[in-house]
This record gives C-alpha cells, sequence and structure tokens, in this order.
C-alpha cells in the first residue's frame, strides 16, 4: 500500500489510508468514517487479508450505498484472493491487477484516471 501512495502522490493524487493517517490512540474508525466522506474515489486493495476483514467490508458496504461513488470503486488487485467473499459484486468491477509488473499496474490505474504517467 505505502508503495502504491507514494507512487500515486508522485502523481499530484491525493492519498489518504489508515496505517499512515490515523495516529495511534485515535478513534479509528470515525476517522475512516470522515475520510470516506471526503473521498472522491474508493479505491479497495484486495488481497486474502483484505477480503477477511470485517472493516475492509463496512468501508465497502458503505461505497456501494453512497451514490457519489458509483463508477468511483476501483478494486485492485495486490494478492490472489476470493473477492466474492468480499462482495458478491466486486466480480463485476473492472480491476486493476497488482500480481505482476508493479509499474505496469501503475501506468493502467493511472489511465482509468486520466492521469499522464510519469517516470521515476
Amino acid at each position: 500500500m505505502r508503495k502504491l501512495a507514494k507512487a500515486l502522490s508522485r502523481h499530484g493524487l491525493r492519498v489518504w489510508y489508515s496505517d499512515k493517517h490515523i495516529p495511534g490512540a485515535q478513534q479509528w474508525h470515525d476517522e475512516i468514517g470522515r475520510a470516506l466522506a471526503r473521498c472522491d474515489w474508493f479505491l479497495l486493495v484486495l488481497s486474502p487479508r483484505s477480503v477477511r476483514s470485517r472493516w475492509v467490508k463496512y468501508e465497502l458496504l458503505y461505497a456501494l450505498r453512497e451514490e457519489r461513488y458509483t463508477d468511483r470503486i476501483l478494486p485492485v488487485l495486490h494478492r490472489p484472493c476470493n473477492c466474492a467473499s468480499l462482495s458478491w459484486t466486486l466480480p463485476g468491477f473492472q480491476m486493476v491487477d497488482f500480481t505482476g509488473d508493479f509499474d505496469a499496474a501503475c501506468g493502467r490505474l493511472l489511465r482509468r484516471w486520466g492521469v499522464v504517467r510519469r517516470r521515476g
């Protein structure tokens, strides 16, 4: 996640994720809710661990209910997993596969947002 966040930030995209943006002892569920309320896109990083997380499921359910996230939920496959175990809706989404070449996957992700990829 850190590598992806760094690559997106390098291209001028604002990134929020819990490991970086929630200090210890903070009411983390409230901070996640505030972040979800202000984000334009919902990028869902999929791995065996994330599809088992009840909090990832709560976050996805929030995004699925919010009309402003229509066509703005973007699953990113970090590690092979059964994404349908998180939500039966996920197999229908166009995913960006990061299980292979990271730079190529970043290029595909950035193109999805209409961002020109910078080398380096």
